[in-house]
């Protein structure tokens, strides 16, 4: 098969020579198998690696983070499979250039030849751009494979999902990622001049991105004087950190929320604040977070703990008075009041019950023995007849109904029961406990 990733540049002129091509570039995969840390998909026995071998290819959406081979996977099944590949950014490219490429893919089709044609960034496309791509992919003038970072769900029409499988690529783990670094230490014939420790944080900077563990390793080899041994301290100090990867508008942001919101309500502190630390780490605004916190205070924690509503919002105010970085303790501090309170959703279900009612029942009126009647014609249609002041009866409840007649009693609120102390104790025991076990099992 010809390498498919020498071919000439968008302007006609040569790939640059082979010293001055990035690492990463030069440790392009040749075929599925040398792909990392995707056996699930280019593994013996894996999505692309059986579509290949029943000669069946389909219109794919590639979902993954950066660095996971999406690129290459594309490039591979299109070789391996004897096909046109063409490829756009949807960042770089518009409706003149979809035009383009589907009237080449038509030619190449009239000659017997199918296009699979790569679009990296898909979900950047509009509705209207998206839609172009369904006729061409129902005639068969093209196999789409389009890649993306964001969960297509969101991002991707429904009817081009429809039309197409996803398939997930999975950030690369810590074997994955020095496999890579054990392979580029032996196309350039020399170990990284790096002790253990800044190994393993050299691998943990790229963050599961295949492409930027390569680059920081080029890097090192830039920069390491002779006989140089980096540690890890040296290691990030001449590097700098990598940014994690975090988009405020996409899904770390709703993944990294939703593992906050839910580790308070499974009663974790620890895992709470580990998260909560994930999202000031990425630049989260941290009123987004206080905002979060106020409503897990009425969501979660409700009647069982009042306070914790008066908490948070105190929390929200402080960081606002204090600013970064003393702020964000304030609703570190909240964070975990939240999670080692007592739990109680009552209220929420009681509302979203109630509102439900609501919108099933109309403009019901109330019952008229609890309305007032300022005026005589009120009084004659028999408003207020009835009502008993409540200060006035025995332990002050008279027990009247308050429904509207023709709707009935109805019971939305079920208090949470009581005995928080003991629950309190029981929970914050339980990770007692659970934290001796791990520390137990790492000795």
């Amino acid at each position: 098969m010809a390498d498919l990733f020498k071919a000439d540049d968008d302007d006609g002129e040569r790939a640059a020579p082979e010293g001055y091509r990035p690492l990463a570039d030069r440790m392009r995969p040749q075929s599925l198998g040398e792909i990392a840390g995707q056996e699930h998909l280019t593994g013996p026995d894996g999505s692309l690696t059986r579509m290949l071998r029943s000669k069946s290819l389909g219109s794919l959406i590639f979902w993954g983070p950066p660095g996971t081979g999406k690129t290459t996977a594309a490039r591979l099944i299109a070789g391996e499979s004897g096909l046109a590949f063409e490829q756009l950014s949807a960042i770089f490219s518009g409706v003149a250039d979809l035009k383009k490429a589907f009237e080449a893919a038509r030619l190449r089709r009239a000659n017997g030849k199918t296009t699979v044609l790569f679009v990296d960034e898909i979900h950047r496309f509009n509705k209207a751009q998206q839609d172009s791509f369904l006729p061409v992919m129902e005639d068969g003038t093209i196999v789409l494979v389009g890649a993306t970072t964001e969960n297509p769900s969101f991002e991707l029409n429904a009817a081009l999902l429809s039309r197409a499988s996803v398939l997930t690529f999975k950030p690369l783990d810590g074997d994955a990622l020095g496999k890579l670094l054990e392979r580029a230490e032996a196309l350039e014939e020399r170990k990284l001049p790096l002790d253990e420790e800044a190994r393993a944080s050299l691998i943990r900077m790229a963050d599961g991105d295949g492409r930027a563990v390569l680059s920081l390793a080029e890097e090192v080899w830039r920069v390491a004087k002779p006989e140089e041994t980096l540690s890890a301290a040296a290691l990030q100090q001449i590097l700098q950190r990598r940014s994690p990867i975090y988009n405020k508008g996409a899904d770390g942001h709703y993944n990294l929320i939703s593992a906050l919101h839910k580790s308070v309500r499974g009663s974790d502190p620890d895992a709470a604040l580990y998260y909560l630390c994930r999202m000031f780490d990425a630049g989260e605004d941290p009123r987004f977070i206080g905002r979060r916190l106020v409503r897990m205070a009425s969501e979660d924690i409700g009647n069982a703990d009042p306070q914790a509503l008066v908490v948070c919002n105190a929390a929200k105010d402080t960081y606002d008075f204090l600013g970064s970085p003393e702020g964000e303790l304030a609703l570190a501090q909240a964070c975990v009041y939240l999670a080692t309170a007592p739990k109680s959703n009552a209220v929420y279900t009681a509302f979203k019950g109630a509102m439900a009612a609501a919108r099933e029942h109309g403009s019901l009126p109330p019952p008229k023995h609890i309305l007032n009647a300022p005026t005589k014609l009120m009084k004659g249609e028999g408003y207020g007849e009835g009502y008993r002041y409540d200060h006035d009866q025995p332990d002050a409840f008279s027990g009247q109904d308050y429904f509207p007649e023709t709707m009935g009693r109805r019971t939305f609120y079920d208090p949470p029961e009581r005995g928080f102390e003991r629950e309190i104790r029981k929970r914050l025991e339980y990770w007692e406990k659970l934290r001796r076990e791990r520390a137990k099992k790492a000795d």
